[in-house]
């Protein structure tokens, strides 16, 4: 039997699993990797230390396995979109990995936006600017460290990064390339015209060749397989920005369905056969399957403000539970479930890694009074990223003629059946969370044996091995009850709106 390798390269975690050609899952692996601040708002990772990351969990997810690397038949990466990972000409990183929750380039968007270069460059990429993007953090590195730029080689996303020290090929995937602000949508390929906009004409020499996610992208060189464990030689195929990978996961292959991931990203997204060209929506990209454009609406604003809580307010309440041999967030899942659903809770804005309003906007709890406790600070964090989730879907909805029949829940959120509960109540659509414990890898996995050959095509791959699991259908009653604490939220959002700029200066010491 053949089996297939997935790796997934998230904003805070890199994993791998490893599955037969039905999708079963034989053993996966990760590792937290480490967020580097050397400066606010600045959110970078050591690309060696990512490496060896990456290497491990392969090593670990194989043993684990009991496969002979022998029976691997391909291999795909996904991971983050956006950041920026530099290569040196010297062989080695030319700094730090930028990572995608990264706002250092925000006064070049916003510049963009007041000049009119957002509006030349979105005839072009259909995208609006991202500080995350590359074409903002490149102006930045041109402006900032001239000295890093000179010496690079390569500019590189997440995952074309780590495809590199797995094959010593440089490549740029698609899906992943054309969510960067430098690849024309309808032409599908690096722009020069973009590149001159944001004044980058000399950056276009760092820009890899592109390729698709099912094409095979190099094999395994002799020096990654001695270092994780693979075959020389084992093919290992372009693979996907990781809201892609999911979605081919979690079943989205046609417009019917909207796939959410509540991880570290706030990602809610559809498939459309034409790119959305009014405005309503934050991102066009490419899809895996060429007939189809990736619609998104997108922040930094999800399950991830979870795992800040967990870590700076509750690290004891996770050594307890951890003693008893139990999980932390299923100790917050009964916190939600006892705190009643109408009395009163904090609302949370989550946006302590970045923000879907103000491009400035920071993490709020407000209403909290001496009578509350962590139980209700829990259910307000719940509440206030499916909240972030839902304004985010109303404006996918302006470019919709339909509901979707369902939401599919991919994520650290879909491990909760209490949040998934809360997603349906909230959105008031069916919600569908998805039985793979690792979702993108998953999706990198049917990518590779769609490229093997394992089955005609990648819609045949998909279907044959992503299972959908448990449904919830919305409670209205309750829906009737978030309603009025949703309008509460959006009121907070819009009355701090122009507070945001002077809390910035003062972040910044002006």
């Amino acid at each position: 039997m053949k089996y297939y390798l997935g790796v997934d390269n998230g904003g805070t975690s890199t994993k791998a699993a490893l599955y037969d050609v039905r999708g079963r899952e034989l053993c996966s692996a990760s590792r937290d990797t480490a967020v580097l601040t050397p400066a606010p708002d600045c959110f970078e990772r050591d690309m060696e230390e990512m490496w060896e990351a990456n290497c491990a969990v392969i090593r670990e997810a194989v043993a684990g396995s009991g496969v002979s690397p022998a029976d691997i038949a391909g291999v795909a990466v996904c991971g983050h979109g956006k950041g920026l990972y530099l290569w040196g000409r010297d062989g080695k990183p030319a700094r730090n990995g930028i990572l995608s929750t990264d706002n250092r380039a925000y006064a070049y968007v916003e510049r963009w936006r007041r000049d009119g270069t957002e509006e030349k460059a979105f005839a072009l990429s259909c995208q609006h600017l991202m500080a995350c993007q590359p074409a903002a953090l490149l102006a930045w590195l041109r402006d900032c460290e001239p000295e890093t730029v000179k010496k690079a080689r390569w500019a590189f996303g997440c995952k074309d990064y780590v495809r590199f020290r797995l094959t010593g090929e440089a490549r740029g995937e698609l899906t992943d390339c054309s969510g960067g602000g430098l690849v024309n949508l309808r032409t599908r390929s690096w722009d020069r015209a973009l590149l001159t906009l944001y004044g980058l004409e000399d950056a276009e020499a760092l820009l890899p060749s592109l390729c698709l996610s099912a094409d095979r992208a190099g094999c395994v060189s002799r020096e990654a397989a001695e270092a994780c464990g693979l075959l020389a030689g084992t093919p290992v195929f372009g693979g996907a920005f990781d809201i892609d990978a999911c979605a081919i996961a979690a079943n989205v292959l046609d417009e019917r369905n909207v796939c959410m991931i509540a991880g570290t990203w706030s990602i809610n997204e559809y498939l459309r056969t034409a790119p959305v060209l009014d405005g309503s929506v934050a991102m066009n990209s490419l899809f895996c399957l060429p007939e189809y454009y990736l619609i998104e609406e997108s922040s930094s604003t999800s399950a991830g403000n979870l795992e800040w809580v967990v870590r700076t307010l509750l690290p004891e309440a996770k050594a307890e539970a951890e003693s008893r041999g139990e999980s932390i967030y299923g100790l917050l899942d009964a916190w939600v479930r006892e705190t009643e659903q109408d009395a009163f809770v904090p609302l949370f804005l989550p946006f302590l890694m970045g923000s879907n309003a103000h491009p400035n906007a920071r993490g709020v709890f407000a209403g909290l009074s001496a009578d509350m406790g962590r139980e209700q600070l829990a259910r307000s964090v719940y509440e206030g990223v499916v909240y972030c989730h839902r304004v985010h879907l109303e404006k996918l909805m302006q470019s919709r003629d339909l509901p979707p029949d369902c939401v599919r829940l991919a994520g650290g959120a879909a491990r909760s059946r209490v949040w998934c509960r809360m997603f349906a109540d909230i959105l008031g659509l069916p919600v569908e969370r998805l039985e793979a414990s690792e979702t993108g890898a998953l999706g990198c996995a049917i990518l590779a044996a769609a490229g093997t050959g394992a089955y005609p095509d990648l819609t045949a791959a998909a279907r044959a091995m992503s299972p959908v699991g448990e449904r919830f259908e919305p409670d209205q009653e309750a829906g009737r009850r978030y309603e009025k604490r949703y309008a509460l939220y959006k009121r907070l959002m819009d009355c701090l709106d122009p507070l945001w700029p002077a809390i910035q200066k003062a972040v910044e010491g002006k």
